[in-house]
């Protein structure tokens, strides 16, 4: 099993362009919230649907998620946990639009993507989630170990 800092190490290999590096803060944060976003618009059981209800496929991935990252480093998980229910409220905002949520969410998705890809040719190196998945769910954690490093904090 990898420790926490060998998944940032090994994605932070693919990502060492101040470029790709400021691409990928402006990036993944709507990704993650594209993908909440999506989760979010799936039909859920008539149990859980209720007027701006959070019981939904993109809340239950956000605990997912946590109970991962907790098992890799809890205190990146506390923050991470932050993170990720800023983003689901904005999501819940997104969700009271006139537009459909899925619409919305494909349009902030497709361009995110689209700077990533930008970023890893100026880098490069193919995108870390090639060679293992999981890094997709690095990738956030990546961002905020580095904030946590400004501010000091171990994780």
């Amino acid at each position: 099993m990898r420790t926490v800092q060998q998944w940032l190490d090994e994605y932070g290999a693919s990502h060492q362009h101040p470029t790709n590096k400021r691409l990928h803060w402006l990036c993944v944060p709507p990704i993650v919230l594209t993908v909440i976003g999506f989760l979010w618009a799936l039909p859920v059981p008539a149990a859980a649907r209720t007027a701006g209800s959070w019981l939904n496929w993109g809340t239950l991935a956000i605990v997912l998620s946590v109970a991962y990252y907790s098992w890799l480093s809890p205190r990146l998980a506390m923050g991470a946990t932050v993170a990720l229910v800023a983003l689901a409220a904005i999501v819940a905002w997104l969700d009271r639009l006139a537009w459909p949520l899925w619409g919305i969410c494909l349009g902030i998705f497709v361009v995110a993507w689209i700077g990533q890809f930008i970023g890893h040719a100026i880098e490069g190196k193919r995108p870390s989630f090639f060679k293992d998945v999981q890094f997709l769910l690095i990738g956030p954690l990546w961002l905020l170990s580095f904030l946590y490093r400004r501010a000091g904090i171990r994780y």
